[in-house]
């Protein structure tokens, strides 16, 4: 039961009235309240019960991050009376669900149906915390009032940002795979055409037979190879929950991570994921050619970063251990901290390089930059002195994977994902997948 607002409104009204005309008779008072109880009981008697009421959801079940999805309930009045509600549908404070109640009247055997809009603030799923339903009686002194259960969750994807620069890449594929007017020849092993050699042709690529058949040089063109293996690694250990700008490395990473893999799936390769810091967080397996990115955005859903260091020696097994024996392209997006790097990862890569072509992706701080920049103040040499450093150990970590035969991706937020792309595009061009 729940008394309103306007039943202590009249008691503290009524009770000083009472006071101020009959100040001798201390009984009127008790009168006065006792009607008010009475009336009270009464419009109590007279509300539709709450614990009748059916609900039903539906409405969407995920949303891009940044976007809003409506969730309605249907209000479903089964008793003998109308029902005057104010229905509370409750969701986390990340989900900001709006509005926060709603007002309600639905006649006895009718239905009702009102939608709650949220625009998710964070990642992963938002659960229906259970709807509250407050049933008025006819004076709107008290209600009935009952929380019922009506589980519903809203998934919120990885927003994609980097989407935009997909036609752009796809342009270059196509481009590579000989679909665009430009007919650029790519070293891989499938034979496409033949022409005229000319100059700066690599001269492996003539074709001896044809040559002697025409009075000029004859070269080989061919198509990147299709259907190459590509593992995409997101490192969820305590590092990418490090914040570049406003948003955890983390989510960087993914947003680079989904730009790579629309467009390997679009090259058709077949794309897996991983996710990765003392265990497995989250898999995806490609099965055929069918594209695994709307998988991949699902898994990504619900990660979060870990806050515990990583095991590399386990990382490496998973890999290895991953599903068949096929050369692939692994590309781990992670941060380039010296100190994981030199003590985990970096005595560990020649296994891993000896059957797997390896691209490690990280994300740079631009702010780490603007303080290398800095002079004037001395709060501000220093800060150059420590950025410097930082810039410095990050050149000596990359060299370092760089003589272990790995590729390596550092770029600031904005262009993580582009540069990610176009290294897979020069690998692709270059037929080392």
């Amino acid at each position: 039961m729940a008394i309103t607002g306007r039943t202590v409104l009249l008691a503290f009204a009524g009770v000083a009235v009472v006071f101020i005309a009959a100040p001798a008779g201390a009984w009127v008072p008790w009168v006065f309240l006792g009607l008010l109880v009475a009336a009270v009981a009464v419009d109590l008697s007279l509300a539709a019960g709450a614990r009748a009421v059916a609900l039903e959801r539906e409405g969407e079940a995920s949303l891009r991050l940044g976007e809003s999805a409506e969730v309605a309930l249907v209000v479903a009045n089964s008793g003998p009376r109308p029902l005057r509600a104010r229905i509370r549908d409750a969701w986390p404070p990340s989900a900001s669900a709006r509005p926060r109640t709603h007002d309600v009247t639905v006649p006895a055997g009718e239905r009702r149906r009102i939608t709650t809009v949220l625009t998710p603030q964070r990642r992963g799923d938002q659960h229906a915390a259970g709807v509250t339903v407050r049933s008025f009686g006819p004076l709107g002194l008290a209600a009935r009032q009952v929380t019922h259960a009506v589980p519903w969750s809203v998934r919120a994807l990885p927003p994609f940002h980097s989407r935009r620069h997909l036609p752009g890449k796809l342009s270059r594929l196509r481009e590579l795979d000989g679909q665009h007017r430009a007919m650029i020849r790519g070293q891989g092993s499938e034979f496409d055409s033949l022409r005229e050699y000319v100059p700066g042709d690599d001269v492996r690529s003539i074709d001896w037979r044809a040559t002697a058949r025409r009075d000029a040089v004859v070269v080989r063109t061919w198509r990147p190879e299709r259907d190459r293996r590509i593992l995409l690694v997101l490192d969820t250990s305590r590092t990418s929950a490090g914040r570049v700008g406003d948003t955890p490395r983390l989510d960087h990473s993914m947003d680079a991570a989904l730009l790579l893999a629309a467009l390997a799936a679009k090259a058709g390769d077949r794309v897996d994921m991983l996710a990765y810091d003392r265990r497995v967080r989250a898999q995806v397996l490609s099965h055929g050619r069918g594209s695994t990115v709307p998988a991949i955005v699902q898994a990504m859903a619900p990660l979060e970063p870990e806050l515990v260091e990583s095991d590399p020696a386990g990382l490496i097994a998973a890999i290895l251990g991953w599903q068949g024996r096929t050369r692939r392209l692994v590309v781990l997006l992670t941060d380039l901290n010296a100190a994981a790097m030199e003590e985990g990862l970096l005595p560990r890569l020649p296994a891993l390089t000896a059957r797997h072509l390896v691209l490690v992706a990280a994300v740079g701080d631009p702010r780490v930059s603007e303080m290398a920049a800095g002079r004037g103040a001395t709060d501000a040499v220093y800060d150059a002195a420590a950025a410097e450093r930082t810039l410095a150990e990050r050149r000596r970590i990359t060299a370092e994977l760089r003589r272990h035969g790995v590729e390596v991706v550092d770029a600031d937020p904005d262009h993580l994902a582009p540069a990610l792309a176009d290294a897979y595009i020069s690998l692709k061009a270059a037929g080392r997948l």
